[in-house]
């Protein structure tokens, strides 16, 4: 008779994420969630995805000791942070892959012709500081619709941000708008679905405009995320992930399957980073960091 293999032996035996989420699913509760945790703290990353994520996510991590924990995870990117900010990321050896620190917000942007004015100057005055520090984007969003035609909208969007383009080119920084859902977490935001954003960059037609996939968002509000993915990479400059529902932890509790969302990214010929933006339901926030960093290291 053959020695009955351990849990730990089953499991090294096992290739990819699709066999060891398969393995898990057929094991009692507390089997699987010590399977899944020995497999995340065996971080040991591939090296094909730049792996980044947002500080925001995690109030209770000090931004020190974030950085601190990403490098020892392997990851060269805390993002959504502003000038302030960047002199301690770079402390640590890791970049802003997607920086911020200009503009009025998600609810009042480019789709108000009364703030180009404004927009443009805390843009201009904010992109030599990004190019100054090594960073080659930033983060812009569009704005609530506010009884505004998605039409009119994008005409309104592509006047000013044309405007934004010759600071942009000049210091080759990427002026990235996140598209975001207006479904559950920002009611009334214009920039709502791919298609949209695609024809905003259309209008301005440059290459310094770019849109921020993010995948969790996209999710809620026309699916698709593969096939959107492959047909309008050119027009995207960052990702970000999310479970779904709920913006939590994105292993099996939730409906997208990331390893095959990565593998779609990375065929593209996609060098940038990904950043995790999830909201961390566990105690240990950096657990769930550390095992979302595994999923997406294909």
């Amino acid at each position: 008779m053959k020695k009955q293999l351990s849990r730990r032996t089953a499991l090294k035996n096992l290739t990819g994420s699709a066999a060891f989420f398969s393995a898990a699913m057929v094991l009692p509760s507390a089997a699987k969630a010590e399977l899944i945790k020995e497999e995340w703290t065996d971080l040991k990353l591939k090296g094909n995805v730049n792996h980044s994520v947002c500080k925001w996510c995690y109030p209770k991590v000090s931004l020190d000791d974030l950085c601190k924990a990403a490098k020892d995870m392997g990851l060269s990117s805390i993002e959504l942070q502003g000038p302030e900010e960047w002199p301690t990321i770079k402390k640590y050896g890791l970049t802003c892959a997607m920086p911020w620190g200009a503009g009025k917000g998600i609810e009042n942007g480019w789709n108000n012709p009364a703030l180009h004015d404004e927009l443009l100057a805390s843009f201009e005055d904010v992109i030599p500081k990004a190019a100054a520090a090594g960073l080659d984007k930033i983060i812009t969003f569009s704005g609530n619709r506010k009884g505004l035609s998605d039409e009119q909208g994008l005409e309104n969007c592509a006047k000013g941000l044309k405007r934004l383009m010759k600071t942009a080119e000049k210091y080759k920084v990427t002026v990235t708008m996140e598209l975001l859902n207006s479904k559950v977490n920002h009611k009334d935001y214009q920039a709502d679905h791919t298609k949209w954003g695609v024809e905003l960059a259309k209008m301005i037609g440059s290459d310094r405009f770019k849109l921020l996939y993010d995948i969790y968002h996209m999710q809620i509000m026309e699916g698709d995320v593969i096939a959107t993915i492959k047909q309008y990479h050119p027009y995207i400059s960052h990702y970000h992930t999310g479970g779904v529902p709920g913006r939590a932890e994105i292993d099996e509790t939730q409906e997208l399957y990331y390893p095959a969302i990565v593998k779609a990214i990375l065929d593209t010929g996609y060098k940038g980073h990904i950043a995790q933006e999830f909201v961390p339901k566990r105690p240990d926030a950096l657990d769930s960091l550390r095992q979302s960093v595994k999923i997406c290291d294909i």
